[in-house]
């Protein structure tokens, strides 16, 4: 099944999209736990901070992404949204007025396109990611669908990543998005003072994608260091010059001119 194309209703005389102003995009119902919240930033965050986006374009434009969490994506206005953990969609701009209700979901009509990447995070037997989400982003037109399953309740792994391919979703052996360029790895290690298992973006090369706080102590070990170096460079060139002027004494004081070419 190819992906969604967006939704117009026609009239005899024009083409207009389709109203949003009656649509639920919104219902404030607190649906995450600390653990989900926390996971979901860790996937977004470093995206905005310290990703240069997906491979540039044929003109060597940088190219726009949108990272979104725990937000409506709207296929159509005759369905229900589907709310993934998180969302990944290349090549779209995020409007700036967010006062607009038309602007705060992902409204695949507007955006034109779905979103590359979907990323739902288990927490019990009860989301359907298996089953009901998967059927629904399949249809949708979604490339990469992962299911990261940390406390097993599926049963099975704890990571699934599944690859569009004609309109059905075949199991990638490892979740590397090729048209993204980059992968998701389990990584063990602190974040914002927890410690645990967290799901993170890698590169090709398999470098962490750091977070803001990462990238801002890496650089500060990186000033430090080149400091240090600086510091020890004129600790040696102080020490150098005295030494010189140590054997330049000496040299005087038994009578030969230290600045003699003979």
């Amino acid at each position: 099944m190819t992906a969604a194309a967006p939704l117009l209703l026609t009239t005899s005389d024009e083409v207009v999209e389709p109203d949003e102003s009656e649509l639920v995009t919104e219902d404030d119902t607190p649906v995450d736990s600390i653990l989900t919240e926390k996971q979901e930033r860790l996937l977004t965050e470093p995206l905005y901070s310290s990703w240069t986006g997906p491979a540039p374009a044929e003109d060597g434009a940088a190219r726009p992404f949108a990272a979104l969490a725990n937000v409506g994506l709207f296929s159509s206005v005759s369905e229900p949204p589907v709310v993934p953990d998180v969302m990944l969609s290349l090549d779209v701009t995020i409007p700036t007025d967010l006062s607009e209700k038309r602007n705060r979901s992902y409204f695949v009509w507007r955006y034109g396109k779905p979103p590359e990447v979907v990323i739902e995070l288990v927490s019990n037997r009860e989301g359907g990611e298996l089953d009901a989400r998967f059927r629904r982003y399949r249809q949708i037109g979604v490339a990469y669908y992962i299911v990261h399953d940390p406390r097993s309740a599926l049963g099975g792994p704890r990571l699934r990543a599944f690859e569009l391919r004609g309109g059905l979703y075949v199991v990638l052996d490892r979740p590397w998005f090729e048209v993204v360029g980059l992968v998701l790895v389990e990584w063990e290690g602190t974040f914002e003072g927890l410690q645990g298992r967290w799901l993170r973006w890698c590169t090709r090369d398999g470098d962490l994608v750091p977070t803001g706080a990462e990238r801002a102590a890496r650089e500060q070990e990186r000033a430090e260091g080149a400091e240090a170096r600086a510091e020890i460079e004129k600790t040696r060139a102080e020490t150098a010059e005295a030494r010189a002027d140590r054997l330049a004494a000496r040299m005087r004081a038994l009578g030969i001119d230290p600045n003699s070419e003979g």
